[in-house]
């Protein structure tokens, strides 16, 4: 499995048991799944939720993961080495070097929030 799909996978594999204030991002991501279709995107807020839940599921809240894709991946105890975070740049296009910079990680932040956005919770065929 690629690492932006063992994000996506740790963010949503528990939308069934996602509480009220999530409730119509799990129903995106669920319908988006079981639809068969194009996936229903999904907004900041609703994505963001999801993580919030994780975080406050595990007591990782103090985790910066709304700026850090090494605090992102922390929180979802995914391998966040430079190693794996160079294999998640190449899986999302990224095209600067490779060293672990601030550009990089910031990109990869980014990157990976939209993914999840428009990917409404599901992981992309050329991602998985």
């Amino acid at each position: 499995m690629s690492v932006f799909g063992s994000i996506v996978n740790a963010v949503f594999g528990t939308a069934k048991a996602a509480g009220a204030a999530v409730a119509g991002a799990a129903s995106a991501a669920t319908s988006a799944v079981t639809g068969g279709s194009k996936p229903t995107p999904m907004t900041r807020e609703q994505v963001e939720a999801m993580i919030q839940k994780k975080a406050d599921e595990t007591g990782r809240s103090n985790y910066n993961w709304r700026h850090s894709i090494v605090d992102l991946m922390k929180l979802l105890d995914i391998d966040s080495s430079l190693n794996a975070r160079k294999q998640l740049a190449q899986e999302l296009g990224y095209t600067g070097q490779l060293n672990g910079s601030a550009e990089m990680n910031m990109w990869l932040h980014k990157h990976v929030i939209e993914k999840m956005m428009a990917s409404g919770g599901t992981v992309p065929d050329d991602l998985k």
